[in-house]
């Protein structure tokens, strides 16, 4: 049975009630303490790049400094030496360039007869390869080695991240399984706390593996945890290239646009002068605290200015009562609760207000409309010649070379590759455009799937040859058409009410459902995968469903019926739905699966390896990225 004070906490989904994830920064700052109390006094710490802000969500300077950290430094892999006390310790990623470069700096030391005690932190785990670099540069014996296990960051109430970016060149371009088990050991944990999840659907490859490595890891730890809590009903873990589709779609709701204009790191945002009005720049954290943000974050963004000027207005009424104060008690009640208030509110709603108008030129500039049109003329399948114009345009122009990259990719993708003669053109007109440096950055897209060729047919342009090359084209259908008509990706009305939106397709302006939730909310609609056979076969990497509970003989027996199956989908726990996207998601996907909570009452709470957009995905396998 599952305990009073577990019942009260998971009330019915219509109350939005949410596990709580502070369990897990608990958990983090804990084991990261514990490390640094291993190497007593003084020392200093230094931190790998990408690691900044996810050690800032978990614990802050105060209680490092109250751990004997003396200097924070921030890891830098051109530094050969560095200053400091006689203490150091290194939290990185188990990289082998970041391991080069922590010899070297042992190295200097010793050249300058400087004693110093060395520790190695790994982030999430260590690994034998960048062990072997340590052990090949000589400096094993100067060295501690450690791990901090750093699993979920809750980026918010509903909102988990591994912020581990690297996964999806890792396991979809170099096929490197390493980051699987850390997957799947985030999972476990996560278990381990809430309570084992009943049911998993997977899809994809990754998906496959990572539940695979779960069961093992739960086998081995059932005996010494106890899993026997139900505060999430049902698992899906869906792999990044299941759906290349969406994360290359221009994002408009407004926390999307927020993402591709001004980046998002770690659930931060930071407002440069052209936003503030001043000298210095602002760092927000986005999250459903800020009542502000959590209004608008989830509407397109034509709704959101006029929100935020009604706002305005409401706040200036607030403000304007202190002159209707008649006592000093009156005014001084006002100025101890109030004014803060205010004030802070005022401040943060300059900065949407400012960010919405950076946004608004940077659209209105750059040919926004014009683009958005052949975005969305590519996802319905028309206007292709024209289309590939367009996009000929933007190259001769030397546009944004990710902007027109992600429309290239668009092409292949909703047409199943693209034709040869047009593959060509394209291809060679971009390297003389961007540079030769780019045909690394095709390569690597075609072994994603993502930029592909379609096969060449016969040149002889015969009368009997164009009949088969025309019944070849039939039979070739677009995996992605083919999608789309099976799951109604594309909606047929044409007028979406963006302000009061009854489908997902409103996080893009109507024009498409975003595939990844429309797959999440057939397997919740189905109870899993059964009479989704049309559509699974299209699918990379294939599916997989199980049921599985590994609970106390008293919850195992009063959770099951007479045919010994699970009842728990009774409970409002079955409403309680985890989302895990390997290889990232974007907030466009967040938002949808908030609307599709909404309109179906599930809770979802959405996991993901690292939050990504269009930009970030192509910048991860290109070479030499635009800075």
């Amino acid at each position: 049975m599952l305990r009073t004070s577990l019942k009260s906490k998971m009330a019915a989904p219509s109350g939005k009630k949410f596990p709580d994830f502070l369990r897990l920064k608990v958990l983090a700052r804990d084991d990261l303490t514990s490390l640094l109390d291993q190497m007593p006094g003084r020392k200093d710490l230094v931190i790998d790049t990408d690691l900044m802000k996810p050690l800032d969500r978990i614990a802050n300077v105060s209680v490092l400094k109250q751990r004997g950290v003396d200097k924070i430094f921030k890891f830098d892999n051109s530094l050969k030496s560095m200053q400091g006390c006689e203490q150091r310790i290194y939290l990185v990623r188990p990289r082998m360039t970041t391991m080069k470069s922590i010899a070297d700096h042992i190295n200097s030391d010793k050249n300058i007869n400087f004693q110093r005690k060395y520790n190695i932190i790994f982030v999430p785990r260590k690994l034998h390869t960048a062990v072997s670099v340590l052990e090949y540069e000589g400096v094993m014996g100067y060295v501690t080695l450690s791990e901090l296990r750093l699993d979920f960051i809750p980026l918010d109430k509903d909102v988990l991240s591994l912020e581990l970016p690297e996964f999806f060149k890792t396991f979809y371009l170099e096929s490197d399984q390493t980051w699987i088990h850390t997957v799947a050991k985030s999972l476990v944990r996560l278990q381990a706390l809430m309570g084992e999840i009943g049911h998993v659907h997977c899809i994809g490859k990754g998906a496959k593996m990572t539940n695979d490595v779960m069961n093992y890891l739960m086998d081995r730890s059932s005996s010494d945890q106890d899993f026997s809590r139900h505060e999430i009903g049902s698992l899906i873990l869906i792999d990044r290239d299941v759906d290349y589709v969406t994360p290359l779609c221009s994002q408009l709701t407004y926390e999307g646009l927020l993402d591709e204009t001004f980046g998002i790191k770690c659930g931060t945002i930071e407002f440069g002068p052209e936003v503030t009005g001043k000298q210095q720049t602002a760092k927000l954290l986005l999250n459903s605290d800020d009542q502000i943000f959590e209004d608008v974050r989830n509407r397109h963004f034509s709704n959101v200015l006029g929100y935020l000027s009604s706002k305005a207005k409401s706040l200036q009424q607030d403000f304007d009562k202190r002159h209707d104060l008649k006592s000093v008690g009156d005014m001084k009640d006002f100025v101890a609760n109030e004014l803060r208030r205010l004030k802070e509110q005022k401040a943060v709603l300059s900065h949407h207000i400012g960010a919405c108008e950076q946004i608004l030129g940077k659209k209105t500039k750059g040919g926004f409309e014009d683009y958005l049109q052949t975005e969305h003329s590519l996802l319905e399948g028309t206007s292709v010649r024209d289309n590939v114009s367009y996009i000929e345009e933007l190259i001769f122009k030397q546009d944004n070379m990710l902007k027109t990259l992600k429309l290239i990719c668009l092409l292949s993708l909703t047409q199943n590759g693209i034709t040869p003669s047009t593959y060509k053109s394209l291809k060679t007109q971009y390297l003389q455009s961007h540079g030769f440096e780019q045909l690394v950055t095709f390569s690597n897209l075609k072994s994603l799937g993502i930029l592909t060729e379609q096969e060449a047919g016969s040149q002889a342009a015969t009368p009997l040859n164009k009949v088969t090359s025309g019944v070849a084209a039939m039979t070739r259908r677009s995996t992605f058409k083919s999608l789309c008509k099976k799951l109604s990706l594309i909606p047929k009305s044409e007028d979406i009410d963006l302000k009061n939106p009854t489908d997902m397709s409103y996080v893009f302006s109507g024009a498409y459902t975003p595939l990844s939730c429309k797959l999440v909310e057939q397997v919740l609609t189905r109870g899993g995968f059964t009479g989704m056979e049309e559509i699974t076969k299209y699918l990379p990497g294939g599916v997989h469903t199980e049921n599985h509970v590994k609970a106390s003989k008293e919850n195992i027996s009063s959770s099951k019926d007479k045919t010994g199956k699970s009842a728990r989908q009774d409970r409002p726990v079955s409403k309680v739905v985890l989302v895990y996207f390997l290889g990232g998601c974007t907030h466009s996907e967040i938002t949808a699966l908030r609307f599709l909570g909404k309109l179906k009452g599930y809770v979802f709470i959405i996991a993901t390896t690292a939050i990504i957009n269009s930009a970030t995905m192509l910048e991860s396998v290109m070479e030499r990225p635009p800075i």
